[in-house]
C-alpha cells in the first residue's frame, strides 16, 4: 500500500490503515508506505524516523517499498519531483527502517530529465553504500537491508513532466538492458536480486531482461494505476501460470517467493493457481448521512 501525500493524512492515519489491514488478514505480510509517507507521518507526529518506524513495525508493518526515490540526485529531483523529499532524507528514512529491522526494496526511475548516465551511476553507488551500512561490516549477507533493486523505465505518454516538455520519451531499449546489467555488476554482492518490471516494459521485454542480469519478475499486481495513468498498457494482472510460462520460455526456472525472498507456504502457492481472473475495478459512490 502506498499513495501520495493527502493533506488530511498524518502519522496516525497510516497507523489506522495498517491496523485495519492486519485486523482483516492477520497472517498477511504488509508491504507498505514509501519513504515519503514515512517522513510525512513522522514529522506530523513530531517523531524521529526511527521512532515512527518502530510504531509501524509494532502495528504489523512487514517491509517498506523503496519508492519515491526516482533518481537520487538533487539536481534531477529539483526538476522531476521538487515536491518530494531530497536525496539525503530518502537515505535517512530507508537507513532508519533498516536499523529498526524492517527490510526495504530499492528503485530507480530512469530516462526522464537526466542528462546522461552519471546520475544513474551515482544512484547505484548510494544504494550499494546504504546496503553496506545495513550489513554493518561492509560484507554481504542475505537477511538485512535491501531485498531487491527494481529499475523503472520512465513511461512518458501522459506524464505531466513530459507533457510540459521537460522530459524525453523514456529510455531507449539499449539503455534499459544496460541499466539492468550494470546494476547487477555494481550492486553485487550486496544486493543480489534485480527485478524486471513487467508493468513498465511489458512481459515480453521483461523476459528479455532475464538474460541481462535480472533474476526476478516481481508480483502478479492487481489494479496498478500509476504506470497506466502515465499511458502504459500493462499493470492489471499477470497470473502465476502466465508468468511461469514466460520465465520458462526465456530458458529460466521459475520459483515463487515471499516478499522477503523466502519460500511461501505450500497452501499459499496452491491457492495462487486457482484464482479466478481479476474483475474490472468498480468505484461506487460513498453515502454519508444520506448524501452521495
Amino acid at each position: 500500500m502506498q499513495g501520495g501525500i493527502h493533506p488530511d493524512f498524518n502519522g496516525d492515519t497510516y497507523l489506522r490503515i495498517l491496523s485495519a489491514a492486519k485486523a482483516a488478514a492477520p497472517a498477511m505480510h504488509v508491504h507498505a508506505f514509501s519513504p515519503l509517507e514515512v517522513h510525512h507521518g513522522a514529522t506530523s507526529l513530531g517523531l524521529t524516523h526511527e521512532g515512527y518506524l518502530e510504531r509501524l513495525a509494532a502495528a504489523g508493518l512487514g517491509s517498506l517499498p523503496g519508492t519515491a526515490a526516482e533518481v537520487l540526485h538533487d539536481h534531477v529531483r529539483g526538476v522531476l519531483c521538487p515536491d518530494k523529499i531530497d536525496t539525503a532524507t530518502w537515505l535517512k528514512v530507508v537507513g532508519a527502517a533498516h536499523r529498526v529491522g524492517l527490510r526495504t526494496t530499492s528503485t530507480l526511475m530512469f530516462g526522464s530529465v537526466e542528462e546522461g548516465p552519471a546520475a544513474w551511476a551515482s544512484h547505484l553507488v548510494l544504494l550499494r553504500e546504504l546496503q553496506q551500512q545495513a550489513e554493518g561490516t561492509g560484507g554481504h549477507g542475505g537477511g538485512v537491508g535491501i531485498t531487491e533493486f527494481v529499475p523503472l523505465p520512465f513511461v512518458h505518454m501522459e506524464s505531466p513532466v513530459y507533457v510540459k516538455g521537460q522530459a524525453r520519451r523514456g529510455p531507449s531499449l539499449h539503455e534499459v538492458i544496460l541499466l539492468h546489467a550494470v546494476a547487477r555488476l555494481a550492486l553485487h554482492p550486496h544486493v543480489t536480486n534485480v527485478q524486471a518490471s513487467w508493468v513498465k516494459v511489458g512481459p515480453s521485454r521483461a523476459a528479455q531482461l532475464l538474460a541481462a542480469g535480472c533474476n526476478d519478475m516481481g508480483g502478479s499486481i492487481m489494479n496498478e494505476s500509476i504506470t497506466r495513468a502515465a499511458g502504459a498498457a500493462h499493470g492489471q494482472e499477470l497470473p502465476p501460470v502466465r508468468m511461469e510460462e514466460i520465465i520458462r520460455a526465456a530458458g529460466r526456472q521459475s520459483r515463487q517467493r515471499t516478499t522477503l525472498y523466502g519460500i511461501p507456504p505450500v497452501e499459499q502457492t496452491a491457492r495462487s493457481y486457482g484464482t479466478v481472473p481479476l474483475q474490472p475495478l468498480v468505484l461506487a459512490a460513498a453515502s454519508i448521512g444520506g448524501l452521495r
